[in-house]
């Protein structure tokens, strides 16, 4: 069985059985890093250190799946000499109680000593956002959400799996730093998950910070807000519930996976006409809207999807970095809903 995501970067770690399939993902590898392939296992990019992705929010990222803040290669980033231990620490400055003596904000691969070449933030780190990372020569990748497919990173679990060693290999040859940002992102005064997001939406001067999760909008049909939803946050299709034609003001804005109990919450709290989340487990959230509606309830919902929910939040990201780790270049890259839609 051949891992072609791989066979493009120089896949040392992986074993003999997968090669059958490395130069045909040397070519995808390289098409999708938009870099031309040359002799051996070397990655060229016509250009490095001078492309420049364009990119306007959330919208404008789908294309390209990437938004350049800053030239692309290692220009700007040379002689700075900051760590990932002191990027990490700047961030951690504003963030209130941190560091968190119990955190997922952790290490995932590679180094707090690795100098930083270049800088990605991500909702996963997933073997795309790290093909496309090798291509702009970063070593350094923020990601809000879990590398290794669970909330705390375990890895014994999986044991020797070719899926996970084939990650962690190429992490380690290319020199890669992977830090998961998701407690102290939500810990910041406001949170920037959630600015992001208000960003996008245009809502940013609807924020109160004494109802965070409260959203007083202009008065708007469901359909109407599906739409805005879909457009500003570049989502294909949501679920919902509800009837389209209803009018809706009075909304709550839960992005990521808030939990059952926490989205049932805040219906009682709040008697929102919507409850926007970014997702639910089913036989929760859903089945207390629908059986409210039955009993003539006019709460509404919309599923938006987890990663697509949470992603502005990471571009939000970007230009505290660039402050922060003023020289290195700062790129924010989509990783995107992993689903298709039949």
């Amino acid at each position: 069985m051949g891992y072609p995501i791989f066979s493009e970067i120089k896949p040392k770690y992986m074993a003999d059985q997968f090669s059958a399939g490395r130069r045909e993902f040397m070519m995808r590898m390289a098409l999708l890093a938009g870099s031309t392939l040359v002799s051996g296992d070397t990655i060229m990019g016509a250009g490095r250190g001078e492309a420049e992705v364009q990119g306007t929010g959330v919208m404008g990222m789908q294309g390209a799946g990437m938004t350049v803040t800053q030239k692309a290669g290692l220009t700007g980033a040379q002689g700075t000499g900051m760590t990932v231990r002191q990027v990490i620490a700047a961030l951690l400055a504003d963030i209130p109680g941190a560091p968190f003596p119990k955190t997922v904000d952790t290490i995932k691969a590679g180094s707090l000593d690795q100098t930083v070449t270049g800088i990605v933030t991500t909702m996963f780190a997933t073997n795309e956002v790290i093909a496309k990372a090798i291509r702009l020569g970063a070593s350094f990748i923020i990601a809000h959400e879990p590398t290794y497919y669970n909330h705390a990173d375990e890895t014994k679990w999986l044991g020797d799996d070719p899926v996970l060693k084939a990650k962690q290999g190429v992490l380690k040859e290319h020199g890669i730093t992977v830090w998961r940002f998701h407690d102290g992102i939500h810990q910041h005064n406001p949170d920037g998950i959630r600015m992001g997001v208000m960003q996008a939406l245009g809502w940013e001067k609807l924020y109160n910070p004494n109802d965070p999760e409260l959203v007083v909008a202009p008065v708007a049909t469901m359909g109407d807000m599906i739409a805005l939803l879909k457009k500003n946050l570049g989502i294909d299709h949501v679920k919902y519930i509800g009837d389209p034609g209803q009018m809706c003001s009075k909304l709550v804005l839960l992005p990521g996976a808030a939990g059952g109990q926490k989205q049932i919450g805040a219906i009682q709290q709040y008697q929102p006409d919507l409850l926007i989340c970014g997702e639910l487990n089913e036989w929760e959230t859903s089945e207390y809207v629908r059986d409210a509606r039955y009993l003539g309830e006019k709460i509404a919902l919309v599923v938006l999807g987890h990663s697509v929910s949470e992603e502005p939040g990471m571009e939000w990201l970007v230009p505290v970095l660039q402050q922060k780790a003023p020289g290195i270049p700062v790129t924010h890259i989509v990783s995107g809903d992993a689903f298709s839609w039949g």
